[in-house]
């Protein structure tokens, strides 16, 4: 008798989402099974990695992190462009830090015209992240969506907060957004209909739940993206069949086990393979819940996560 693998029968599909533009334009999202679950569905588009590129010199980065970087961190510009062709990045995600209201507070005219630069000097997708200050977004994401129309960026995060204006404008100038919630199913599905009745396309949503890295809540996060994947797949939840992308590097490089220097404790292991491995984890189980896009930083925890890809999909 031969054995069969018992299957999941899925009635939904997650919405394929075109960004960029030109040949290097990238398309995420149209699984038909859960990730990865190559036996019992379709997976067309393979996770996308953005490396992260800030618009100011970082001032508290781990020495492994900013090591790659050494020498392009005051050039946004030039970063993005190391990324690319020293890296292989595939997208890149300019974090708007300068922007926020607690430390340099950099106008919206001054941030838009840096995000011009980038986008102008790349032929990738480019993510442009805001600081979650809605006051503060509003302002500088829509000069961002009119100083480039016609790049179609992809603008967040987009709160309930300020999803209106920013909305508006990413219609206006045809940008696609970021819908950014706390790590909660149905307020990411209650954000996704305000957009819709908006009036955003469908095409010009994907879904930011908010994430975190191992040992700070992880699994909570990987619980809600895979009921979002659940109720996408199986429930025919329209408002949940958006591509999710993780903004993973800011949550992982932030913590005191990436800080330690190994001399300090070398219980934890060597300081730069920690913050490493530690990014490449995290990053993977993402992907295992449902990741279609990671914001990523260091080139070595990105070739990590790329050889399981290859390994999880070869034929």
């Amino acid at each position: 008798m031969v054995f069969e693998i018992p299957k999941t029968s899925y009635t939904g599909k997650v919405r394929e989402i075109k960004v960029g533009k030109g040949d290097k334009s990238v398309t995420v999202g149209g699984e038909t099974a859960y990730p990865f679950y190559l036996f019992e569905g379709e997976m067309p588009h393979l996770p996308k990695i953005a490396m992260e590129v800030w618009d100011s010199p970082p001032a508290e980065w781990a020495e492994a992190a900013l090591e790659p970087f050494l020498g392009v961190t005051d050039d946004p510009v030039a970063w993005a462009k190391k990324c690319i062709n020293d890296y292989g990045a595939e997208m890149i995600a300019l974090q708007l830090v300068s922007t926020d209201p607690n430390g340099l507070d950099r106008g919206a005219d001054e941030a838009a015209e840096v995000v011009k630069k980038v986008a102008d000097a790349i032929d990738v997708p480019l993510i442009v992240w805001g600081t979650a200050n809605h006051e503060k977004d509003t302002e500088v994401l829509r000069r961002v969506c009119e100083l480039c129309q016609g790049k179609n960026l992809i603008i967040g995060p987009t709160e309930e907060g300020d999803h209106k204006k920013i909305g508006a404008s990413a219609i206006g100038y045809h940008h696609t957004l970021i819908a950014s919630t706390p790590i909660d199913i149905n307020l990411a599905k209650q954000l996704n209909i305000l957009l819709g009745n908006l009036g955003v396309p469908d095409e010009q949503i994907m879904i930011d739940p908010t994430v975190s890295g191992i040992g700070y809540g992880i699994e909570y996060c990987f619980s809600v993206m895979e009921r979002m994947r659940m109720a996408g797949l199986t429930q025919q939840d329209e408002k949940l069949q958006f591509p999710i992308v993780c903004n993973i590097s800011k949550e992982v490089w932030k913590i005191k086990e990436v800080h330690i220097p190994t001399e300090e404790d070398p219980s934890l292991g060597d300081a730069k393979k920690r913050g490493i491995l530690i990014e490449a984890i995290s990053a993977m189980v993402l992907l295992l819940a449902g990741g279609d896009v990671l914001i990523m930083r260091h080139p070595e925890a990105i070739k990590l996560v790329r050889d399981m890809v290859a390994e999880l999909t070869a034929s």
